[in-house]
């Protein structure tokens, strides 16, 4: 129990699925069903009888009959785990079958299927989560399409936008790693001591295609014992999920402090120390496996350097950071189904911050609407100067405007003007439509004739936010490409 790794310092994956589903058990049990399937392909294609096929699917079934430990312990001597477990199930099995156990296959085939069968466990979770995820934030992003609230670069305000906007954006990322993980080719590996299927005899594609049929998994181009694209995309992948999670983590942090207090989560954390804190853990813990998951798919990446027809040590380091990583990916997501179904937004919270900035936040509003009249070089020097003087004084961005004195000359230098007639437009008052609020412009003529009160309110001034939330919103996940599954596979999913 001293060595043992119950999840203590992982509170992102304990007790999700994804834990179970990738604990030393749920490999023993991959590796068995690997195992099982070469022996039932190999059966099919008249390579050993059925009846040894029979016996190795039994012994392989009763996985309480193999220790766990003790295959940890002995594999230091060969530098795998497939090498004592092929021992003891040989040993499973009726004497006059043991030779059907393993036959023509290496240590790398069984552990890189079991891999495999695993990460495809995993996925189906995942992917399940994701699903769910997005569709949560589609409800989101609908309700709140229009819903105004500060856009922030670079920690500051920058101009409105809306909440509907943002969860898109949310949406966005998860569909597009829900999207790659979805098209992930997983394949079973079969390829002998040397990738040549020459133990297999002539047979050897055929009963690669069989075994991969036989465990659901993909059929393999080549054996791809140093071709680590499975292992490396899968890791991608799940960096990617944590990329995206991790955003919307980053957003609710932020948006979730006390003095902003836009967002909260459902249902926050306590604090050791302090009674009146609500946490937002969730995000904290997808935030932490966000950062934790490129570092891992880093590790697989480097495993791609693997020397000759099988390597020493480059395989052997993919196995822990992979199985972290779907751990943590997993994790993540099951922590953000959660997030985002107790997420609140704070409407009210949201529309008083745009009020912050004293009209600063529709500062490039109003330079257009100047720019007409005044030139853009003018008005850009007006808006900037009302901007520090507002700054300064503490006073609205309308007063600062309304003591410059470039838009005072100009009040006060242009002529009275009959209001002109609606039948008989004249020359001084061209019969444009009237612009929207959305790209306002200002009379040629008369600098003092733009709306500025009206140019001042943040609320009117969310661009295409709405529309551009409706299109996000039309894209709907990729559909799945069909696999050969086997009926009974992914069913039990108990390790």
């Amino acid at each position: 129990m001293d060595a043992a790794d119950l999840g203590l310092l992982n509170p992102v994956g304990v007790g999700s699925p994804a834990a179970a589903l990738t604990g030393d058990p749920a490999f023993l049990r991959a590796m068995l069903e690997a195992e099982a399937a070469l022996t039932r392909a190999q059966a099919a294609l008249g390579v050993v009888s059925a009846d040894a096929a029979d016996a190795v699917a039994q012994a392989a079934a009763r996985r309480q009959d193999f220790d766990v430990r003790s295959l940890a312990l002995r594999a230091q001597a060969g530098g795998n785990p497939v090498i004592p477990l092929v021992a003891d199930l040989r040993a499973a099995v009726p004497a006059q079958h043991a030779d059907a156990v393993h036959r023509g296959a290496t240590s790398q085939d069984i552990l890189d299927t079991a891999t495999m069968l695993v990460a495809a466990r995993v996925r189906s979770v995942l992917r399940a989560d994701l699903d769910r995820i997005a569709d949560r934030l589609a409800v989101l992003a609908a309700e709140h399409r229009a819903t105004p609230m500060p856009g922030r670069t670079l920690t500051q305000h920058a101009v409105p936008t809306s909440f509907g906007l943002k969860a898109a954006g949310w949406r966005s990322l998860v569909l597009d790693a829900r999207d790659r993980l979805a098209a992930l080719c997983l394949p079973a590996q079969l390829g002998g001591a040397a990738g040549t299927l020459a133990a297999f005899g002539p047979a050897g594609p055929a009963l690669a295609d069989r075994f991969a049929d036989e465990l659901g998994l993909d059929r393999p181009s080549l054996p791809w014992h140093v071709l680590r694209t499975p292992v490396a995309e899968l890791g991608a992948s799940l960096a990617l999920v944590g990329g995206a999670l991790g955003k919307l983590a980053a957003d609710v942090l932020v948006l979730s402090r006390t003095e902003i207090g836009e967002l909260a989560e459902g249902s926050g954390g306590g604090s050791s120390a302090m009674p009146h804190k609500a946490n937002p853990v969730r995000a904290a813990l997808i935030a932490s496996a966000a950062r934790q998951l490129p570092a891992l798919a880093s590790v697989l990446f480097s495993a791609m350097t693997a020397e000759d027809e099988r390597p020493a040590g480059a395989w052997h380091a993919e196995w822990q950071p992979l199985r972290e990583a779907l751990r943590l990916a997993a994790g993540a997501a099951a922590h953000a189904v959660a997030l985002v179904d107790g997420l609140h937004a704070d409407t009210a919270r949201m529309r008083a911050h745009l009020d912050l900035t004293r009209g600063l936040i529709v500062s490039e509003r109003l330079l257009d609407a100047l720019a007409p009249a005044l030139g853009r070089g003018t008005a850009r020097a007006v808006v900037t100067a009302a901007s520090r003087e507002a700054v300064a004084d503490g006073v609205e961005l309308g007063t600062a405007l309304a003591r410059q004195p470039e838009l005072a000359a100009r009040s006060e230098a242009a002529p009275p003007q009959a209001a002109p007639s609606e039948s008989a437009p004249s020359e001084s008052a061209p019969s444009e439509s009237a612009p929207s609020e959305s790209a306002p412009t200002a009379d040629a003529a008369d600098a003092h004739a733009v709306p500025i009160p009206a140019l001042l309110d943040p609320t009117g001034y969310l661009g295409a936010a709405p529309e551009l939330t409706d299109r996000a919103l039309r894209r709907q996940p990729a559909p799945d490409e069909p696999r050969p599954v086997r009926p009974d596979q992914h069913q039990d999913l108990s390790p």
